[in-house]
């Protein structure tokens, strides 16, 4: 789709986590000892700082009470929070989004930029239905109506790369081994390498290929992540800090201290220098495409 869409609460919800981690370290209080005084589970205090939950304004003034925060910094947080409670469109689909994975898609959606390294797999942003049919159902503890939503979530989450408000760019790098396994056999791989082809012509999308010849490179190490930037303030400030997002089996792994953002950064301008050019790229997709079509 390409329609504008609300990004909902994740990005007010970071802020806030961030403003309250902030007031809790000045106050000299740790997580425990916040806790404690709140009569909060430690797990809760890490929910809250890190965006993963809404809050209610109460809450937030029951914190900055603990953290003697001044009256018009409270005001103002109790105003974010209500900001918090705003729902994106994709929170029709309840509960088929694992809570940790609901941050992302705000992200995703609030994001300016995306720099990813697959090393496995077609990213969920340009997955054909069949193909994100086949990696969901990897699982196996899904019912067929958990799986379909699950797809058509997938799906619906592309619409960001062809929105007409600011579509974030993307710069992807695949591993040559995303291209030479073949998911769900050779029909869905033949219009799966088609879709790539296709989305490597768009303006605003980059994919690059790094070969098996490419041999030892950061991305070995690293395994897959994405790094999402947003948009800068009119002074050229972040509006938010970078985020680095790695997806595992039963969660997901976010990282914003600049020295942890640099470390990937630098590993993804290593994945980006072994990698093909754009053109040798999509020759090499449109070669595994073409092995696809003839085995069909």
């Amino acid at each position: 789709m390409a329609e504008d869409r609300p990004t909902g609460s994740t990005v007010p919800r970071r802020q806030l986590g961030r403003n309250l981690r902030d007031l809790r370290n000045r106050a000299g209080l740790t997580v425990r000892a916040a806790a404690r005084e709140l009569e909060w589970s430690e797990a809760k205090m890490w929910r809250i700082e890190t965006g993963q939950t809404p809050l209610r304004s109460l809450d937030v003034k029951g914190m900055c009470d603990v953290y003697g925060a001044p009256a018009d910094l409270t005001e103002a947080l109790m105003a974010v929070a209500k900001e918090t409670k705003a729902r994106g469109w994709w929170h029709a689909y309840g509960d088929v989004i694992p809570e940790w994975f609901d941050l992302y898609i705000g992200l995703e959606e609030a994001a300016s930029s995306l720099t990813t390294y697959e090393s496995d797999l077609v990213p969920g942003l340009l997955q054909t239905p069949d193909y994100a049919r086949e990696v969901i159902s990897v699982k196996g503890d899904l019912t067929t109506e958990e799986v379909e939503a699950r797809v058509e979530l997938r799906i619906e989450r592309q619409g960001l790369l062809t929105r007409r408000a600011a579509p974030p760019r993307l710069r992807l790098v695949l591993s040559e081994t995303v291209l030479r396994r073949t998911v769900g056999g050779h029909d869905v791989m033949a219009t799966q390498m088609a879709r790539l082809v296709q989305a490597s012509e768009r303006d605003n999308v980059d994919i690059r290929v790094v070969p098996f010849s490419a041999g030892m490179h950061p991305g070995v190490i690293s395994g897959p992540f994405v790094t999402l930037r947003f948009p800068t303030n009119g002074d050229g400030s972040e509006t938010e800090p970078p985020t680095v997002y790695a997806d595992g089996y039963t969660g997901g792994l976010y990282l914003d201290r600049p020295n942890e953002v640099q470390r990937y950064d630098t590993a993804f301008q290593g994945i980006w220098d072994a990698s093909l050019d754009e053109q040798a790229s999509r020759r090499l997709i449109y070669e595994v495409a073409g092995s696809h079509e003839q085995q069909r």
